[in-house]
């Protein structure tokens, strides 16, 4: 549930900012005429995703044996790629995602009115919104359907609160700090996504364990009680992991920490430069 929450709070969040972001360029641009637009967009790009979540769902319920565990490897595999791809854009484009979405809105409405409006506002929140899809099938994968649907129906309450909050001047949160945060814990959910969708293809063989079992230490903190499924399902916990399954959870932290290292180091390197 823990995740769902978290993931669901993040991207609900994020697609209601972009949303007041667009909202508030028209009205910069006395275009206030143009706001049924941009919720006809949100709408629209909601139940696409919604149709995305209901598809992955069935077809997870499709498959049977090794079927089943290659489809639930694969997704978790592609859900761990897609958050990366989300930490990484939000790293370099956060900064500056308000003046981008504001220039858009402006090109939009100068040229072509309610049709690009429509468009900037759907896949600014389909985005969003199949990224969340993805997430959650994934999630479910590992903690369970009722878990997943009682974290994402929270998440998705509190983005919406801490929005009008947001919007409405009542509180301040600093957003930089808020996504630095969420951005190291999404980092550890997806290593550990990496390290379930390895499992599954261990199971299979289509990625070989090397050695089954490197350790076990169940007996420790068992993968099947209370701490230990929390566990699973936050940091990708495994009592008794393969060979391959440890070296994709270190080397995947490893590669996206070091990246995302590497990519503000210029930017530091040049803010101290102009300080100077």
């Amino acid at each position: 549930m823990v995740p769902s929450i978290l993931l669901t709070l993040r991207e609900g969040l994020e697609a209601a900012l972009i949303i007041g972001i667009v909202l508030g360029a028209l009205k910069k641009f006395n275009r206030a005429d143009l706001k049924p637009v941009v919720w006809l967009g949100a709408v629209s790009a909601a139940g696409i995703s919604l149709l995305v979540a209901v598809v992955l769902q069935l077809l997870d319920v499709a498959f049977a044996g090794p079927g089943e565990a290659i489809f639930e490897g694969i997704t978790m595999l592609l859900a761990a790629g897609v958050l990366t791809w989300m930490i990484f854009w939000m790293a370099k484009n956060g900064r500056h995602l308000s003046s981008n979405i504001e220039s858009e809105i402006k090109q939009a409405t100068a040229q072509q009115g309610k049709r690009a409006v429509f468009l900037v506002a759907f896949f600014a929140v389909v985005r969003e919104g199949i990224e969340l899809a993805l997430f959650l099938t994934a999630t479910s994968l590992a903690s369970g359907g009722l878990a997943t649907l009682i974290g994402a129906a929270i998440g998705l309450a509190g983005s919406a609160v801490l929005a009008w909050l947001l919007f409405s001047s009542l509180v301040k949160l600093n957003l930089r700090r808020f996504f630095l945060i969420t951005n190291i814990l999404l980092i550890v959910f997806a290593a550990g996504l990496v390290a379930h969708g390895v499992h599954e293809l261990n199971e299979v063989m289509l990625i070989p364990p090397v050695i089954e079992h490197i350790w076990d230490i169940n007996w420790l903190l068992n993968e099947n009680s209370f701490v230990g499924e929390m566990m699973k399902v936050l940091f990708g916990y495994n009592g008794n992991p393969s060979l391959t399954e440890v070296l994709a959870y270190v080397a995947y932290c490893g590669i996206v920490v070091f990246a995302l290292v590497r990519g503000q180091s210029p930017r530091l390197a040049t803010t101290t430069a102009q300080a100077g």
